[in-house]
């Protein structure tokens, strides 16, 4: 019997990109269900079913555990599971699946959240915080930590093509965060064993229709008005708990 698709609850962000790259590179079938998280989708019942903390992305997979739809939510969790169903990119014995899991763990409680703060300081909070001071020290906190955090890659990366060992869902959890170095104030080529990984990672046929997704579902907002950009970014950035 064909495999059922997987329901991807994707938005075109560093972190719907993880679940894209995933499902391309283990060669899932899977079906793109868009959660527009500047209309406010993600705080939807039916998409707070399956994931509570109202953001994506999310998954159901209709051929779960004993045959059962099962849904999972935060990227770690997602590709953690969709390595064990696969048995791909997880590493190869209990010494290579630490390994993995050490830097997927520093993507997702690291890399991620700090890099995430550095673009938020650096470029919405001069905008929506009139204290510059507190815009300022933010940027200049996250800008730095971010910074270390490249420097830790590098290090890692240096004589090895991946962060560990073969390629892996640790790759695939931090490349999409690192590819906006740019706007994060960091300066590529101080990290050549990173811009060597990025390039590598970027040349991969399934990165690349990963990324195709992204500009299929883009497609579609290019009607938006400033007036709907601005409701966006206030439902963005003026969450509150909703119950």
């Amino acid at each position: 019997m064909p495999q059922q698709p997987i329901e991807a609850y994707y938005w075109p962000t560093p972190n719907g990109h993880k679940l894209t790259i995933a499902l391309e590179e283990m060669g899932l079938p899977y079906v793109i269900k868009p959660v527009n998280i500047g209309a406010g989708d993600q705080f939807k019942p039916e998409f707070l079913a399956i994931s509570p903390n109202n953001r994506m992305p999310a998954i159901i997979d209709p051929d779960g555990p004993d045959g059962k739809p099962i849904s999972v939510f935060e990227s770690g969790a997602i590709l953690q599971y969709l390595a064990r169903k696969t048995g791909k990119f997880h590493g190869t014995g209990e010494r290579g699946r630490v390994e993995v899991e050490e830097w997927s763990f520093w993507q997702v409680g690291g890399l991620g959240p700090m890099v995430g703060q550095s673009q938020h300081f650096r470029f919405y909070a001069p905008v929506l915080v009139p204290d510059a001071r507190m815009s300022v020290y933010g940027a200049n906190r996250y800008t730095n930590e971010t910074h270390r955090l490249f420097g830790v890659m590098n290090k890692r990366l240096q004589g090895r093509d991946f962060l560990a060992g073969d390629y892996s869902i640790a790759d695939m959890l931090a490349w999409p965060w690192s590819t906006s170095h740019k706007k994060q104030g960091v300066q590529i080529e101080d990290f050549p064993h990173v811009k060597g990984w990025l390039d590598r990672i970027a040349a991969r046929p399934a990165v690349v229709r990963a990324l195709a997704q992204a500009d299929k579902v883009k497609s579609v907002m290019a009607h938006d008005t400033s007036k709907e950009a601005e409701q966006a970014r206030q439902t963005l950035f003026g969450q509150r708990a909703r119950t």
